[in-house]
C-alpha cells in the first residue's frame, strides 16, 4: 500500500508535522500506510492524542482542525499539555493513562507506559532522552534527567539521574545493570539526531519548536 504521507510532504512546516506523525505512527507496527493509520486512529487512544497534538501546534487550516481534534480528546487517560515538549516517535502504550508536566521534554522514540506520571512540585520536571523505555506505574519526580538508551522497570519511583544505557528499577530506582540497552524500544524512527540520541537536548538547547523532529 502507498505510503500515507508521500504526496503531503510539499514544504518545510506542514513537511516537519507529517514526519513528526509519520514516526507516531511508525512506532506502532512499523508502517506508514493509509491502513496503519486508519487502523490505530481508529483503535489506539495513544495515537489519536498524538494526531491531536501535532496538529494543535501547527498553523492555519491544520491548527483549526487540531483544535477540533484537541477539544474532544480524552483529557482524563492522557494529561499530555499542548505546550510539552515531545520528540519524534512517541509511543504511548494501551492509551495510557500517563499524566506528564508540561515543563518535561521527552526525546525521540520514547515508550510511555500505562499509569507513567512525569511531574514536578518544585520547578521543572524531568528530561527524557532518546530511546528511553518507562515500564507501567512508573514515577519521576522532579527535574531529573533520564539517559538516552534507559530502560526504567514496571512500579519504579526515580528521583536521581538515570545514565545512558541503564537498567534500573526499584522505589527508589537504582541502576541494576547496563545490559542490553533500550531492548523494549521497537520499531524506531531515524530522527534528524540519527535516532541515536540527543534529540532532548537539542529541544532544549536550540528551542526547537514542537512538531521539530530532532
Amino acid at each position: 500500500m502507498e505510503n500515507f504521507f508521500k504526496h503531503g510532504e510539499i514544504g518545510g512546516k506542514r513537511k516537519t508535522m507529517l514526519e513528526c506523525l509519520k514516526s507516531d505512527l511508525y512506532r506502532y507496527e512499523g508502517k506508514t500506510t493509509w491502513k496503519s493509520f486508519i487502523k490505530y486512529y481508529r483503535k489506539n487512544a495513544g495515537f489519536r492524542f498524538l494526531v491531536a497534538y501535532r496538529l494543535v501546534n501547527e498553523k492555519g487550516i491544520l491548527k483549526i482542525m487540531g483544535g477540533i481534534l484537541w477539544t474532544f480528546r480524552d483529557k482524563q487517560r492522557i494529561q499530555i499539555l499542548r505546550e510539552t515538549k515531545i520528540g519524534c516517535g512517541l509511543y504511548i502504550s494501551h492509551g495510557g493513562p500517563v499524566v506528564v508536566n508540561p515543563s518535561a521534554v521527552i526525546g525521540n522514540n520514547c515508550n510511555l507506559s500505562q499509569f507513567v506520571t512525569i511531574g514536578s512540585n518544585e520547578g521543572r520536571a524531568a528530561v527524557i532522552g532518546d530511546n528511553v523505555y518507562i515500564g507501567p506505574n512508573t514515577c519521576i519526580v522532579e527535574d531529573v534527567n533520564i539517559g538516552d538508551n534507559a530502560t526504567i522497570g514496571a512500579g519504579s519511583v526515580v528521583t536521581k539521574d538515570i545514565p545512558s544505557n541503564a537498567t534500573a528499577a526499584g522505589n527508589y530506582a537504582k541502576v541494576l545493570n547496563f545490559n542490553n540497552p533500550g531492548r523494549y524500544v521497537e520499531n524506531r524512527w531515524a530522527c534528524m539526531s540519527g535516532g541515536g540520541g540527543g534529540g532532548a537536548k537539542l529541544l532544549i538547547q536550540y528551542r526547537m519548536p514542537i512538531n521539530k523532529c530532532a
